[in-house]
């Protein structure tokens, strides 16, 4: 069964190629489909196209429906399109002609439309709970280590002392600033095309508005046209915010591989989470980080598929934009498991103590004793000269004392500021709750 039969069936070939994997991904839209149908018909009724009885049987019907997604009984029939035809066939066979009414003032293209921008919203708030989840466990490992330090490294070389305090911190507020993408993403995505139908609107009274508050969207896409160029807009920029928050988790992720290591052993993992070598008996291997990593570099390669599988498109619909659920769906599934799994070895996390008292480290102090002449009144650059030269001596023995005090620092982590930047981030996407609609 198809929205558009006339009459006629396509050539097999030509009908498993266009389909493609529709029947297996639209399932994720089935519930957003059945919520935009109740909304559509509400508004069918308030412009006199439903009477009111027969607004009443169709929400019945779509109820029913709802609660076969709900309770995982609803399937697309191999026979039928995708998800919208599926509903509207199950509505037609169960209710009779009275089905047939709930397309009225709409096409496939806004339909699809509604359902994945209702789809993403969802998926946002996911994503969003998944980091801020990852935020507060990088804040509390923050704080019970702001006094643990650890060497700094610029090009890989022993540099200035650090502390597992200002490293866990680093990682929250990068993820706040990602957060500002997402947040961002998510009002281009809360916006309502529904009526727009294939792109050029309807002679239909439609009112859009009234859909626009039963769905919850925050604003309107007002013109048609432009509601049809969301399409793959949306998909870009969560694409964006997906793959800053996949370069932070797996720049993480790195630096963990790093330093559990043996030439660095500063963090560790209980043996559980780690596995093992088929001929190395001693090997304790990072599997977990390296595959975070991994997932989280390929996932910064989605926003180029989503640009150039949209690249060059003229405006209106085109099926090229069928391909962007391909990319999209497994790419959000991949990165909330890489922020699940990053969270949950966070939780094992072993920081070793006492990391600069090794002689391999002394050079880390050479800023600190510049820095100490200074304030006593040695201009900097004699200062800097004096210690360079006992380092080339040999002579440098550091006092291996530290005091940072200004914002950000050792001795100033600013967790709480950083705390309220991510609040205010992610304070636009609001807690998921169910359209209203659906509770009448």
């Amino acid at each position: 069964m198809k929205l558009w039969n006339k009459g006629f069936e396509p050539d097999q070939l030509v009908e498993k190629f266009t389909v493609g994997k529709d029947r297996e991904l639209d399932l994720l839209l089935a519930k957003h489909d059945v919520a935009g149908s109740m909304a559509h018909i509400k508004m069918l009724q308030s412009i006199g196209l439903l009477t009111a009885e027969e607004l009443r049987v169709l929400l019945g019907g779509l109820e029913q429906i709802a609660q076969e997604v709900a309770d995982g009984s609803f399937a697309i029939d191999p026979s039928v399109e995708d998800v919208h035809s599926q509903v509207e066939l199950l509505l037609t066979h169960r209710l009779g002609e009275v089905g047939k009414k709930i397309h009225a003032g709409r096409s496939r293209n806004d339909q699809v439309l509604v359902d994945l921008k209702l789809f993403f919203r969802e998926e946002i708030r996911h994503i969003a709970t998944s980091v801020q989840a990852l935020f507060d466990t990088l804040i509390a490992l923050s704080e019970k280590h702001r006094g643990t330090l650890m060497p700094g490294y610029t090009h890989l070389q022993v540099a200035m002392p650090s502390s597992f305090g200002l490293w866990f911190g680093a990682y929250a507020e990068s993820l706040a600033d990602d957060a500002l993408l997402l947040a961002a993403a998510y009002k281009i995505v809360n916006q309502n095309p529904l009526g727009s139908a294939a792109g050029y609107g309807s002679s239909f009274p439609l009112n859009r508005t009234m859909t626009t508050e039963l769905l919850e969207f925050d604003d309107l896409h007002y013109n048609v046209i432009a509601a049809q160029m969301s399409r793959g807009k949306s998909e870009r920029a969560l694409a964006a915010a997906m793959s800053s928050i996949a370069s932070t988790v797996g720049r993480f992720a790195m630096d963990a591989c790093l330093y559990m290591g043996q030439n660095f052993g500063f963090i560790s993992f209980p043996d559980a989470l780690t596995t093992g070598s088929s001929i190395m008996p001693h090997k304790k291997n990072p599997d977990v980080l390296e595959l975070i990593r991994g997932k989280c570099n390929r996932l910064q390669a989605v926003p180029n598929e989503v640009t150039l599988l949209c690249a060059n498109l003229p405006g209106g619909y085109h099926r090229d934009m069928q391909l962007l659920k391909e990319i999209m769906f497994p790419a959000i599934e991949e990165l909330l498991s890489c922020l699940s799994m990053a969270g949950f070895m966070l939780q094992h996390i072993a920081v070793r103590e006492n990391i600069l008292d090794d002689e391999r480290y002394s050079y880390l102090f050479t800023v600190e004793d510049v820095n100490r002449m200074a304030l006593s009144g040695v201009p900097f650059r004699e200062a800097y000269r004096k210690v360079g030269e006992q380092v080339q001596q040999g002579s440098y023995r550091p006092t291996k004392t530290v005091s940072h005090t200004h914002e950000g620092s050792i001795g100033n982590l600013c967790n709480r500021q950083i705390a309220a930047k991510m609040e205010r981030a992610l304070g636009g996407i609001v807690a998921e709750k169910r359209p209203s609609h659906c509770n009448e």
